[in-house]
This record gives C-alpha cells, structure tokens and sequence, in this order.
C-alpha cells in the first residue's frame, strides 16, 4: 500500500484523539468567527497526540503548502544525494573536428539546469577539439514528453508574462524555464545595458531601453510570443550604479533551453550550421559528447521550499510519477494525483498554483509525522524548512524569539478567487523534541478576503501561546 494510503487511511483513527487536544488555538477560532474558513493543528511527535486543533480535517486550498507534500515524496523516492544529469548526444560520430548532422540536448527532469551546466557542456565539447556542429541543435523533451498547459496563469503565460513562476514544467529548461536578464547602470550612462545573466547578447529579440536615473518610471520587462518566438520588451529607469537580474518566463522551456545552448556553443567559438528545433523523442545517439549532473535533490528541495519555487515542485512531480509507475504522466495533474490518494484530499499539481488542490491540516501533519520518524530522510526534508529569523520573506520575520528561532515553516499564499495563507512545518519543544503543526486560512462566503497580516498573526500567536507551555 502507497506511504500516502497509508496515512490517510489511519487519519479517522487519529483524529479521534482530537477531544484530548489540551490548548486553545484561539486568535484562529476568532477569525473563523469573522467567516474565514480554518483547518489547523499542532501535533506532539513525542507522544504522538494532538496538542491544539481547529477543524483539523476541513480540506482547504493550500497554496504553496503543496510543495510540502512533493518534498516528503520525492525523499521518500530518490536518496537526497540523487542528481538529475543533463548530456549532450551527437547522431552521427565526429570525425575532424566536425559532427556531421544534429547533436541531441538530453535531460532527465533537472529542475535547476542553468546557463553555467550548458557552459560545461560546450566547454567539454571544445576539449575534444570540435569545433563545428553540420546539422542543428535538437531538444527532447522526454522522458515527460509535451505538456498542455494546467493553470490560468500558466496558460496566458504561453502568450506573454511579466513574471518567472508561470513558467510551465519540462524535462529541460534552464533557469527554472525562463529567459534571465541582467540590467545594468553604469554611472555616467544615460542608457542601462541589458544582456543576458550568463550569455552575453539574448539569442531572442530584445527591443526597448532603460534608463538611468534616480528618478523615473519603475523598470518593466516583458516577455511576448508570436509566430517568430519569444521576444522580451524593456523600458522604465533604473538608479544609476544599480545592477538587477531579472527573470521571466519562457513560452517554451524546452525551446528556450536550445537557443541558449546555441548561443553559447557560437560563442565558445563552435559554429552551428542549423537552428534549434524540439522533438519529443530524438533518434538514438552514436555518441555521448558531454553530460553534467545537477545538483543533489536536497539541494533541489531546499530550493523550493525556501523560494517557493513552482517550476522545481513540478517538475519533481512529473519526476515522481516517472519513477514510480515506469511511465511518464500525461498530464502533470495525473502526476499530482500520485502525492496523495484516498479519503478525499486532491491534488492537481505539486506547486499549488491549481486552486482545486485540497488538503487539511490533518493531511499535512501526517505527513510531517512520517517523515519525522524516517532516520534516513528526516534530516534533509527538515532542512528544507525555513526557520523566520532567517527567511527570505519580511512578512514572517516578526515576532517574539520563540516564533523566531523555534519555528521551521514553509508558507503559502494565494489571492484569488478567495485569499489563501498557510503554514506548516516543525516546533522545537524547550527540551529539545519536535512537534508538527499545519495552519490553513481561506476566505469564506462571509469573509472572502483575509488580509495576509490578520492571518498570519492569529497563526502566529497562537503558535507563540503553544511554544511557552512546550
């Protein structure tokens, strides 16, 4: 039986104990008073009892807490030091310094490839003294193959964004699937120079300036598609002295992984004679040319959790499936579906950018609780969790110092069609044990919107009133 049937197939017995649960939550019960619509616990890993819980089983939308249940499922998948291998393939061998026909960018699902992995790649090219590449650069895109878009922000992203996490998931895109741009302001330029963050010139269109100046229109950047490709639009001002890398999405990651290639191979002096073109499946190769491994999957895991990063959760979802069933998923929601099962929790993707996911804190805690009593896995997927003292995040650095340095959490947050604030991770008992805790706030009828600060207040000093007994 999957970890995950498991869990929710003991979840009726355990919440049984809920009568026994000591403490108040009671900044929440206050906001569920107001209309807000509340799941929450806090659960003792010591004695593995309910500590505090408020409608611990009403299944809610999580947001961004559903990358917690891709990190407890790719650890429980992969060992943390798994890596994902990008490779470099050529159909036809190359003789004289020429490879005659297509070479085949190869990945395995890394969902943190950057521009610095396909300067590796050309570089081991030039140490074999080729120098030309007579046919193009094709891209495949399995093992997942092609996938439709699953989100709304997904879906007008194919069109233009002014933004990186919309970008859609891929076997291989670089810079989690989007174009990365540097602004720069020299001081006695009237103009700031915009290139690429680790390719010198764009290989795509580049249109409009910035400015320099102390003053001015804030810096926009856009990227469009049309039937050329993408193209990125700047305009605005920037400080003089000032330096800004910036990302936006790819309509294509796997295409974009391509032109980047590309571009670098030209200007580590390796000539291309074709374009770039994808395929779901490339002909089998006569020669492996370069391969580079990415980084180690708690590294991965880390990412996401700390960042919040949508490409690498799903990404790691359409990864999961894979290694599970032998079988890419059709869909990344059919993938999804694999990270929980039974007892009515749903899931639609692994970043919780699809607002159907549906989960308690209950389910959360679960899964907080397996993974706490995994020897192997614990350290690295308690790693992942932020502690607020230390995140990247404002709005969760206040606090007392108990909130601040006893607390490991990942957050999620949404504002359509209803506000959505969660967080969920670990509490350090003051002799040194742990206990689990999951808090989702969703607007209600009543009560659609929840300012993120009301909520997160209530979560937090409620939590705060926990930790002093514990």
């Amino acid at each position: 039986m999957e970890l995950h049937q498991r869990l929710l197939l003991s979840a009726a017995l355990l919440l049984a104990a809920t009568a026994a649960a000591g403490a108040d939550l009671e900044r929440l019960g206050q906001l569920a008073a107001r209309g807000a619509r509340i799941s929450a616990g806090v659960w003792d890993l010591d004695t593995d009892q309910p500590v505090a819980q408020l409608a611990p089983a009403q299944r809610l939308t999580p947001a961004s807490l559903s990358k917690v249940m891709v990190a407890a499922a790719a650890l429980d998948t992969w060992a943390p030091d798994k890596t994902f291998g990008t490779s470099l393939d050529a159909v036809t061998a190359p003789a004289g310094g020429t490879v005659t026909g297509d070479i085949v960018l190869r990945g395995e699902g890394d969902a943190t490839l950057d521009e610095t992995t396909l300067w590796s790649l050309a570089a081991q090219l030039r140490s074999q003294g080729i120098h030309r590449i007579a046919g193009r650069v094709l891209v495949e895109r399995a093992p997942f193959g092609e996938l439709a878009c699953d989100t709304i922000d997904r879906c007008s992203g194919l069109r233009s964004s002014s933004r990186a996490y919309n970008a859609a998931p891929s076997a291989i895109g670089v810079n989690y699937g989007s174009w990365c741009l540097t602004v720069r302001a020299p001081v006695d330029a009237n103009h700031a120079t915009v290139g690429g963050c680790a390719t010198g010139d764009l290989p795509i269109p580049l249109a409009g300036s910035v400015r320099v100046g102390a003053q001015g229109p804030a810096l926009t950047i856009e990227r469009s598609t049309d039937q050329q490709g993408d193209r990125i639009t700047v305009g605005g001002s920037i400080a003089p002295g000032e330096e800004r890398s910036v990302h936006r999405a790819m309509s294509d990651p796997a295409a974009g992984a391509g032109q980047i290639l590309r571009s670098i191979l030209l200007q580590a002096g390796i000539s291309v004679d074709g374009g770039v073109q994808t395929t779901v499946r490339a002909p089998a190769a006569i020669r492996r040319l370069a391969h580079v491994d990415g980084l180690l999957l708690q590294e991965q895991v880390g990412r996401m959790m700390r960042w919040s990063n949508n490409y690498i959760a799903d990404v790691l979802t359409m990864g999961i499936a894979l290694a599970r069933s032998g079988t890419a998923p059709a869909s990344l929601a059919e993938a999804a579906h694999g990270l929980v099962a039974g007892n009515g929790a749903i899931m639609d993707s692994g970043s919780g950018l699809t607002v159907s996911n549906r989960l308690s804190a209950q389910d959360l805690i679960d899964v907080l609780r397996h993974e706490y009593r995994d020897p192997r896995r614990f350290p690295a997927f308690y790693g992942a969790f932020v502690v607020p003292r230390d995140a990247p995040f404002d709005f969760v650095k206040q606090g007392s110092a108990d909130w601040l340095d006893r607390v490991a959490l990942k957050t999620g947050t949404l504002s359509d069609p209803v506000s959505v604030t969660g967080i969920a991770g670990f509490l350090r008992k003051k002799t040194g044990g742990f206990m689990a805790f999951a808090i989702l706030v969703n607007g209600g009828e009543r009560l659609p919107q929840v300012p993120l600060g009301d909520a997160l207040s209530a979560a937090r000093t409620d939590l705060e009133t926990v930790l002093s007994h514990y």
